[in-house]
């Protein structure tokens, strides 16, 4: 198979959780011996933060605008698949590009679902508009559970399928490296996302100063009380992820309010941390237990309270089952055999109905 994909980032990393997600996935599609080009839009934020510039997994290049995309035009015609993501620039017009040029099945992943759905809800159109869902042969999501029939029901998508993130496991996995924190946190700023972090990790902190805490990430404010045994990285590029997580004795996870009332949206911090044998610690939504068992491989934590319990667990058991499950079912194979699988069941059934709108 060839495939396009116009997605938000894979050159960098930096604050932003697409381009993991499509390292990994393609990767290993291209392991399954199809043909990937990635296109993305050349914008100064990410063109000074690369952190990938020539994958040997798939081919990797940039356009400057959309007249610049124009170029592009027959490579998206001839894929036997072309996808766009989430926050692409531009992306309705993108959209309504690639509607018009591609012969083959058509895509879109939504690496942010609940939030995008609220976006359309107010009027919101800044990457995907009503108008252009219908006409996507497949609707991959972030979430799954009950959304996936809302997308077909409330906008018309012929076929909503989830695909959620997954881990490389060439990357990921338990490092040799001495623990320095008793628990950590990686993911980047959001408003939404704070107040969860002070209740289950400044708060925690506040409470046990003989004990070791981080955050990881960028674009927190200046004006943030960060407690004296709560260390601050700017930024943790992937390369350096599975050493993070290894020199943690518990990591936390933290999601985003649209994501916990959409449920069925795991980040993928919890495969990469969990690909790394280290326990983890969660809010809680509809939906985590059906990835990772509560008690088992994750600690389930409402409170300061909960989070000061977990932490006087014993860590090995539970990174052990962590582990396991993500090899059994979330590696990033895992999820490019069911983006084959999708891609297949959409081109069996759209082509009738493309060859209507066409």
């Amino acid at each position: 198979m060839k495939l396009v994909v116009l997605g938000l980032s894979l050159s960098s990393s930096w604050g932003n959780g697409h381009a993991t997600t499509f390292r990994a996935l393609l990767k290993a599609f291209a392991r399954r011996g199809h043909e990937v080009l990635f296109l993305e839009r050349d914008v100064p934020w990410y063109a000074s933060q690369r952190d990938l510039t020539d994958p040997d997994w798939c081919r990797l290049a940039f356009y400057a605008d959309l007249p610049g995309l124009d170029a592009w035009r027959g490579e998206i015609a001839g894929a036997d698949a072309v996808i766009v993501g989430s926050y692409v620039p531009e992306g309705v017009e993108v959209s309504r590009r690639v509607q018009s040029w591609a012969q083959g099945t058509t895509a879109f992943y939504d690496i942010d679902t609940p939030v995008t759905l609220a976006k359309l809800a107010r009027g919101d159109f800044e990457y995907l508009s009503p108008e252009v869902i219908p006409s996507f042969d497949l609707y991959l999501s972030f979430t799954g559970g009950p959304t996936l029939r809302h997308i077909e029901a409330a906008y018309g998508s012929p076929m909503a399928r989830p695909l959620y993130c997954s881990v490389d496991l060439d990357l990921y996995g338990p490092r040799d490296v001495p623990l320095r924190w008793d628990l950590s946190y990686l993911g980047t700023y959001s408003d939404d996302r704070q107040p969860t972090l002070d209740r289950l990790l400044l708060e925690p902190a506040r409470r046990r100063p003989d004990l070791r805490f981080v955050v990881a990430g960028p674009q927190y404010p200046a004006g943030i009380d960060w407690p004296a045994n709560v260390e601050r990285i700017e930024h943790c590029p992937p390369a350096d992820h599975a050493a993070f997580y290894s020199a943690s004795r518990f990591t936390l996870n933290v999601t985003r309010a649209d994501m916990i009332r959409a449920g069925w949206s795991p980040s993928v911090r919890l495969f990469e941390a969990g690909a790394c044998a280290t326990p983890i610690i969660s809010d809680r939504w509809d939906g985590i237990e059906t990835l990772l068992p509560p008690g088992e491989a994750i600690v389930l934590a409402d409170g300061a309270e909960d989070v000061l319990a977990a932490l006087d667990r014993d860590a090995a058991a539970m990174g052990r089952a962590a582990r396991a499950r993500i090899e059994a079912a979330h590696s990033s194979d895992h999820r490019a055999a069911e983006l084959e699988a999708h891609l297949a069941e959409a081109a069996a059934r759209g082509s009738a109905a493309r060859q209507e709108r066409k």
